[in-house]
């Protein structure tokens, strides 16, 4: 009966004698490096997964580029309107990704470029007394809205790369990324074929050379839908959902703020036929045109069809009526806006649609009655995309919460 409890009190003994000995091991300075070095590598590791699995952090960084890269496209469209008020956009005659990142340098250089425009309608019709010094101007015009385009372009791909290696980017967020970078690329290609359209010979008229109207339209069309996909996505990424109340009223308003920044868009369209075909210098009067609240001319083209798109008078017209009534419906939605309880963001941000629409139709009419300046014109040009933008944010602010 003695010999188990000193089985016992001998295997107490041992179990110690390993327990101090294995805390000696741990205590050595070799098995402590190892013991940090083993954290520290799995820590790194943590993080990588961390940041490559899409999260709130992960999405304010898309945000901030995806809005980034809308005012990007924004400044494109500036650019590009000064471009075409400036008569600049028919100066470079050939098309090259890369050779003609490098303007001319040289006297014989510029001497060779100005030969090939003096071969094309815009220089033997409007400018054939214009000087190299002149032609300079333009050309560097048209080249800075060239070089912005591929700065855009790059401001979208590079950073898709580096975002979709890292694992940023969502299941349902990669096939929309893909398409804007798809249609930057899409954007460049149209824009040359828009210019070529302006460097045609059309022995048949002896009118200015201007590009198609339909593919300024489309060219500026396509650019806005550029712009305005990545500001919503931007904003839809960085700012939290407003958690409002469900109600009628709200239901009501979403649909308002849907429609309102539809007529928005369609109104900033018609810009591009009223600039291609210069018709903001047919009827430099307001409110009425000419001595006619409806003018004789309005319906002057067969098929009638066709004067939508191609009669001065009747674009003119339609913008004017456009324009209207994208203020009329943002002054409707600011009313209604008023009888929802809404976060003070969502109400600032329909203030500032509201305050934009009716300084934009000051620009507009001011632009028209002063015969279309320069500055003034492309104020109102930028005034427009400004007037999207605050229409895409009331939208943003107004979304629904996903559950």
């Amino acid at each position: 009966m003695m010999v188990l409890p000193v089985l016992r009190l001998g295997l107490s003994c041992r179990c110690q004698t390993a327990g101090r000995t294995l805390q000696q091991i741990q205590r050595t300075p070799l098995r402590q490096w190892l013991l940090r070095r083993a954290q520290t590598t799995e820590g790194g590791h943590a993080s990588v997964r961390m940041a490559s699995i899409p999260n709130a952090a992960s999405d304010r960084v898309l945000g901030r580029w995806l809005v980034g890269c809308s005012g990007l496209v924004l400044g494109a469209v500036v650019l590009g309107g000064v471009t075409r008020l400036t008569e600049s956009g028919l100066s470079m005659v050939d098309w090259h990704l890369v050779k003609e990142m490098k303007p001319p340098r040289t006297e014989a250089e510029w001497e060779d470029e100005f030969s090939k425009y003096k071969q094309f309608p815009e220089f033997k019709i409007m400018n054939h007394d214009m000087t190299l010094r002149e032609f300079k101007f333009i050309f560097y015009m048209e080249w800075g809205h060239r070089m912005w385009g591929r700065l855009v372009g790059l401001a979208y791909i590079l950073p898709t790369v580096y975002f979709w290696k890292r694992g940023y980017f969502s299941r349902s967020m990669k096939p929309r990324v893909l398409g804007l970078c798809g249609f930057v690329v899409f954007q460049g290609l149209l824009g040359w074929y828009m210019v070529k359209s302006g460097l045609e010979e059309k022995t048949e008229s002896y009118d200015i050379p201007r590009v198609s109207q339909y593919r300024l339209a489309a060219h500026l069309g396509s650019a806005l839908l550029l712009y305005c996909s990545s500001l919503w996505m931007g904003l839809t990424l960085m700012l939290p959902a407003n958690k409002i109340p469900d109600s009628r009223n709200l239901l009501q308003l979403r649909r308002f703020a849907k429609v309102t920044g539809g007529l928005v868009f369609l109104t900033a369209l018609s810009g591009a036929f009223v600039a291609g075909l210069d018709a903001g210098l047919v009827y430099n009067s307001f409110p009425k045109m000419g001595e006619r609240w409806i003018p004789d001319d309005l319906l002057a083209f067969s098929p009638a069809i066709k004067n939508v798109f191609e009669n001065p008078t009747t674009v003119q017209f339609d913008h004017r009526i456009l324009g209207i009534g994208s203020l009329t419906a943002i002054t409707g939605l600011y009313l209604f806006s008023r009888r929802v309880h809404l976060p003070r963001r969502a109400k600032i941000a329909i203030g500032c649609l509201t305050a934009m629409a009716y300084t934009q139709v000051v620009l507009g009419i001011s632009t028209l009655l002063l015969y279309v300046p320069t500055s003034l014109a492309a104020t109102h040009q930028s005034g427009s995309v400004a007037l999207l933008t605050f229409a895409i944010w009331v939208l943003a602010e107004l979304r629904k919460v996903v559950k």
